[in-house]
């Protein structure tokens, strides 16, 4: 594996960080337009995953970070605080990401299409 795609993978896991972390705020502030833009918002950047490195390690990059970032914020402090209340929206932002990543990561791989065939007579 070349160092370009490790930094790729990198990048599109700390991106899904931001997108976990932007949206887990989003999704609570503007319901239900905020829901769903972090849902697009997770659904592109895996899709951009995809397309970007070609490979499924790609999106699961970025779901791997939007995971971990908020799986973090899904967690209470001390002081009693936390960032997810207990509505349906962040039930649907939890599932409805954590569904719109499998997707994408498990979207087939299609090679380029072929060239058009030069005509027999010509």
């Amino acid at each position: 594996m070349s160092a370009g795609r490790l930094a790729a993978y990198g990048v599109l896991a700390l991106l899904g960080g931001l997108t976990g972390a932007a949206g887990a705020v989003v999704q609570g502030a503007w319901f239900p337009a905020g829901l769903l833009l972090a849902l697009l918002a997770v659904g592109a950047l895996c899709y951009g995953g995809l397309l970007a490195t070609g490979t499924r390690i790609g999106p699961g990059a970025a779901a791997a970070g939007w995971l971990l970032a908020v799986m973090a914020l899904t967690t209470s402090r001390p002081e009693g605080d936390f960032l997810f209340g207990s509505g349906v929206g962040s039930y649907l932002f939890l599932l409805g990401g954590m569904l719109t990543a499998v997707i994408c990561t498990t979207l087939p791989v299609l090679p380029p299409p072929a060239p058009p065939a030069k005509p027999l007579g010509g």
